[in-house]
């Protein structure tokens, strides 16, 4: 008698996950409303922060917020 192979866990939804403290290029890109493209010249400049965990590169979500705030101070 075999066991049963368990089941796979279902990945967390990417719009329901509001605790996510890091997020993908392309995540952070949509959520600026940006490119791809364009997110990586905002990390390369500078303009946003960004941290590597291995070969990947994460946008932690307050980048974003402080990226957001210097935009509506007029200073980025």
């Amino acid at each position: 008698m075999s066991t049963p192979a368990p089941a796979s866990l279902p990945r967390p939804r990417e719009s329901g996950d509001a605790t996510r403290l890091l997020l993908t290029v392309e995540q952070a890109a949509r959520r600026l409303s940006v490119g791809r493209t364009t997110m990586f010249k905002l990390i390369k400049s500078g303009d946003v922060d960004s941290v590597r965990i291995g070969h990947a590169r994460r946008v932690p979500v307050e980048a974003l917020t402080a990226y957001i705030d210097r935009l509506a101070r007029g200073a980025a």
